[in-house]
């Protein structure tokens, strides 16, 4: 990484923070190209670095659509009613944010950017924490009828500097699908409120964006069987 060159470390941090963000989309079923996801420094500073040595955030906003295997996973289970559901998932457009406080115009206006672009769902990545009102906005009803179909996400860059499903303490989550949420429930005779709980809240339900009522299957290491699995109900 080291071409003689020194960066400054707003730069190195946003780098950090796209990469990271690039990984999360493709963990979450998007199309991701690996070389977004391996981007070097200096290749990164070469496209999004300005005049002055900063970053340019306007510059690395992305969109992303879903892999055919995520529209699987995202389809509801046909019924008599909709024998052919439409996937519950579509594109997603990421923003990187430059302003220092993010308040409720800012949120509004990504917002009118997300239902003019037909964009199924935003993340908005923020130097720092959204001030109150935005937050409330965000998590009340009126965003649902004023924003995307599938809601708007928001992370601090803080939060994306690593990858936290690359340390070891953090066992492998995979999400099921409904179908397969379906058999879990029938083979072991259970209603999905009788299932272990992870809230939408948590870091790693955060990163794969799990909705409520998804089903999370959690995979872990074990000396004496080797792996071994568990199941949690997002609320």
């Amino acid at each position: 990484m080291d071409s003689g060159e020194t960066y400054s470390a707003s730069l190195i941090r946003l780098w950090r923070v796209y990469r990271t963000t690039k990984e999360m989309c493709y963990d979450r079923g998007y199309d991701v190209a690996e070389e977004d996801m391996k981007l070097t420094l200096q290749d990164f500073a070469a496209r999004y670095m300005r005049e002055d040595g900063e970053p340019d955030r306007s510059k690395i906003h992305f969109s992303a659509i879903p892999s055919e295997a995520m529209m699987k996973k995202y389809t509801p289970i046909p019924t008599a009613k909709d024998p052919d559901p439409t996937p519950q998932i579509g594109t997603i457009w990421v923003e990187f944010n430059a302003d220092e406080n993010v308040g409720l115009k800012q949120l509004r206006d990504y917002m009118q950017h997300l239902v003019n672009g037909a964009y199924y769902s935003g993340v908005m990545v923020c130097t720092k924490a959204m001030t109150g009102m935005a937050l409330r906005l965000l998590r009340g009803s009126s965003s649902l009828a004023e924003g995307p179909k599938g809601g708007v996400e928001v992370f601090v860059e803080q939060d994306l500097l690593v990858n936290i499903t690359k340390h070891e303490l953090v066992p492998k989550h995979v999400l099921l699908s409904s179908e397969e949420k379906k058999q879990l429930l029938v083979r072991y005779r259970l209603k999905e409120t009788q299932l272990p709980r992870i809230q939408v809240t948590d870091p790693v339900a955060k990163y794969l964006g799990l909705r409520r009522g998804q089903v999370v299957k959690i995979i872990r290491k074990s000396e004496t069987a080797g792996r071994y699995a568990s199941y949690r109900w997002a609320i």
